[in-house]
């Protein structure tokens, strides 16, 4: 999977499951619902999956809580469409128990009387089993005339810092069940995940802990045996200083009278308060441009398509979703 190309390559268009992870607070589940977008375009069916009880996915489009059903979400361009579905532990075991066990009146019964909280309790295994092993269903399903329902599935993921964890069912399996229904599931869900219709995105800013969190989940990914697809990185600012500029500005070597006539050309009389002002937010912004470029540079370690999505200050709504969609596929996505 790995590339030097900064664009999607065709070893991802090829993917059937997308794992969008990232740290906590860097718009993982914004950009997996622009990827949802991205990817469901010219009649292409998505499925958009969130595990983490938050409505997550809900809350970007402004839609209702999403219940557990696959639900219509938006159309994308050229008749795609996005369908979203919120998987709990509870309702994925419930569906267990009534497709392995015939066992959908028992299993009613026990989430009455809480053993269903209980036995997820009792084995958290069990919970990142069963909820991998619905999407593992949702990515193999096939309709009446044996096509794939959905042409792919994004899955907004645990953030970084789980998502090994989570994604390694072989580790849950060992301790859950060693024969029977739930390890020949357990394996399906390994197959699928190791294999080359699954790859891991990851979501990541310009700063150096999510950076830093990105190249420690890419090591992890790989000793797993787990593919990292690309980067992903958000809310990118753009640069209002050259880069021979920004050195020196950076370093403090700002030239106000200069500053000053190139006002004044433009018709601004400024005082020299506002100009010294002016001058303290150059410097700092030439500071963050030169962060920035460390940054990147960083990210481009693991040999990743790396893919770039700008910064809005005004707030994500369903119109930023779709423009962020058409972003994505500027830079390859397909």
């Amino acid at each position: 999977m790995r590339a030097s190309t900064g664009e999607w390559t065709e070893q991802l268009a090829r993917v059937r499951l997308h794992v969008v992870t990232g740290k906590g607070g860097t718009g993982k589940t914004t950009v997996a619902a622009a990827l949802a977008l991205a990817l469901a375009n010219e009649g292409r069916r998505v499925l958009l999956v969130e595990v983490e009880d938050r409505q997550g996915i809900a809350g970007v489009f402004g839609t209702p809580p999403l219940p557990y059903s696959e639900e219509h979400l938006a159309t994308g361009p050229g008749g795609g469409e996005v369908l979203a579905l919120a998987i709990d532990a509870e309702a994925a075991l419930l569906d267990y128990l009534a497709m392995f066990y015939n066992l959908g009146f028992a299993g009613r019964t026990l989430r009455k009387m809480g053993a269903v909280e209980f036995a997820t309790t009792l084995a958290p295994g069990l919970r990142d089993v069963l909820l991998t092993g619905k999407i593992k269903e949702c990515v193999g399903r096939i309709d009446e005339r044996g096509r794939h329902v959905y042409d792919s599935v994004v899955l907004d993921a645990p953030p970084t810092g789980r998502v090994v964890k989570f994604l390694d069912v072989t580790r849950a399996m060992a301790d859950l069940a060693k024969v029977g229904p739930i390890r020949s599931q357990s394996e399906g869900v390994v197959r699928l995940l190791h294999s080359g219709d699954t790859a891991v995105h990851l979501v990541s800013l310009l700063e150096e802990l999510p950076v830093r969190e990105t190249l420690e989940a890419v090591a992890e990914l790989d000793a797993a045996d787990l593919r990292p697809g690309a980067v992903l990185v958000n809310r990118v600012r753009p640069t209002r200083l050259p880069h021979r500029s920004a050195t020196a500005a950076a370093a403090g070597r700002v030239d106000t009278g200069r500053i000053r006539a190139g006002l004044e050309t433009a018709g601004l009389n400024l005082d020299a308060t506002t100009i010294e002002d002016l001058v303290t937010e150059t410097i700092e912004h030439a500071i963050s441009v030169q962060s920035e470029t460390r940054a990147r540079v960083a990210l481009q370690q693991p040999d990743l398509p790396t893919l770039e999505l700008p910064e809005f200050t005004q707030g994500i709504d369903r119109a930023r979703l779709f423009e962020f969609a058409g972003t994505l596929r500027d830079q390859g996505v397909r």
